[in-house]
Parts: C-alpha cells; sequence; structure tokens
C-alpha cells in the first residue's frame, strides 16, 4: 500500500470512528440511566409537567400544572378537578429523557370513580418524530379492583389484558412494574409475575409518564364520568432498572 493510500485508509478509518462516536453520544444524551425517585420533592432534572393543553378525543380536560404537586407525605399527587361548571383540569407528569429497556416500577394508589383513568407507561410518538411505541399500567376508576396492561407498536395496539388483583387498588399503596426486554414485556404486581407479552414488542426508547384524566365518549371503556371533583392519583415512588 503506498502512503498516499495510507493516508486515505487512515483518514477514512477516523472518520467512521468520529461518526460512530457522535451515534453513540446521541443516543447516550437521548436516553436516561438508572434512577429511584422517592418523591420527597419535585425533581424537574427528571420530570416535567404537561401545562395548558388538552389531548382531545377521549380526552375531556386541559393538562394543568396545578395539578401535579409533591405533597408532606412524600408524594407525587395528580388531580382531577373542576375550575367552573363542565370545565375540567387533569394532571400529567412525564420524564424530562427516554428511556429503553429495563425494570420499570412504580408504587401508587389509583383515583376511584367512573368514567377516569390512572396510569403508569411510556410513551413516544410522532410529536418525538418517532413511531407511536407504548406500554402501559392503567386503572379504570369504575372498577379498582382490576389493572390493564397494554401496548403500541408503531401505532398498533388491540394487546389488552385486563388482571383482577384480589384487592381494591384504591385503597392502598401497591408496587406495579413492567420489565422491557427486546423479545418481551413482563408485567407485575407486588413483585409476582401476572402477564407476559412476546409478540410485536416495541422497539423505540420513551418517556415515564403519569396521568389522571377523566374521557368523554368512551362509556364502553371506561363507563360514564359523574362530573364529580377533586380526585386524586397517588404515587409513593418510581424506580427505573436499565437492563
Amino acid at each position: 500500500m503506498s502512503n498516499r493510500m495510507k493516508r486515505v485508509f487512515l483518514l477514512f478509518i477516523t472518520g467512521l470512528f468520529m461518526s460512530l462516536s457522535a451515534v453513540t453520544s446521541t443516543v447516550s444524551a437521548q436516553t436516561g440511566g438508572s434512577f429511584f425517585d422517592p418523591f420527597n420533592s419535585y425533581n424537574t432534572g427528571l420530570w416535567q409537567k404537561a401545562n395548558g393543553y388538552s389531548n382531545g378525543n377521549m380526552f375531556n380536560c386541559t393538562w394543568r400544572a396545578n395539578n401535579v404537586s409533591v405533597t408532606s407525605l412524600g408524594e407525587m399527587r395528580l388531580a382531577l378537578t373542576s375550575p367552573s361548571y363542565n370545565k375540567f383540569d387533569c394532571g400529567e407528569n412525564r420524564s424530562v429523557q427516554t428511556y429503553g429497556y429495563g425494570l420499570y416500577e412504580v408504587r401508587m394508589k389509583p383515583a376511584k370513580n367512573a368514567g377516569i383513568v390512572s396510569s403508569f407507561f411510556t410513551y413516544t410518538g410522532p410529536t418525538d418524530g418517532t413511531p407511536w411505541d407504548e406500554i402501559d399500567i392503567e386503572f379504570l376508576g369504575k372498577d379498582t379492583t382490576k389493572v390493564q396492561f397494554n401496548y403500541y407498536t408503531n401505532g398498533v395496539g388491540n394487546h389488552e389484558k385486563i388482571v383482577d388483583l384480589g384487592f381494591d387498588a384504591a385503597n392502598a399503596n401497591h408496587t406495579y412494574a413492567f420489565d422491557w426486554q427486546p423479545n418481551s414485556i413482563k408485567w407485575y404486581v407486588d413483585g409476582q409475575l401476572k402477564h407476559t407479552a412476546t409478540s410485536q414488542i416495541p422497539t423505540t426508547p420513551g418517556k415515564i409518564m403519569m396521568n389522571l384524566w377523566n374521557g368523554t365518549g368512551v362509556d364502553e371503556w371506561l363507563g360514564s364520568y359523574n362530573g364529580v371533583t377533586p380526585l386524586y392519583a397517588h404515587y409513593d415512588w418510581v424506580r427505573y432498572t436499565k437492563k
């Protein structure tokens, strides 16, 4: 190999290495590492509050930052309130960073009332410039003796699984979790495996989300919301373990 060819080859290798390093740095910057948050205070390095807009369609409320708070009991509380007749505000908390494969855990107590949802999930979608990938733990307030698991991959859902808990989740904190891996999602309640999915598993890192909202036009799913406020969902702690 001539000296000129050696220089060209070295430049190529150097450029390739720099490109790969840049990609690795970008991925690292976009996906967060393991953490535990006991909600002793509101950590703006981890979380942000949805504020001033509505998701529309089935969501019959506006997200308000004031409806996300950390209480003196050392918990995060999401509120569903009514500022005026037939107008509703709700709460949503989301992570600043996105997170990929790993174990997602929450200790929480959902709100109890027909027509509402309390949740813990991961989400990414078109507003982030990504496919719609989502993994859900949802409590339908009409029957909090059950929990609903679900997931979406590139916008395709219909993977709902409703599990009888054997207790009323609205009466006390319990630990709910899902372990997201390349070939499976496993959902747990108080450390006990309750459901496993192995097909069409999501691949895109998403934000960790928690919200409380009231529905409209989805009575068959949620039941009819009767306008009762205030309602609260309580979150004792959240933990993510990267795998």
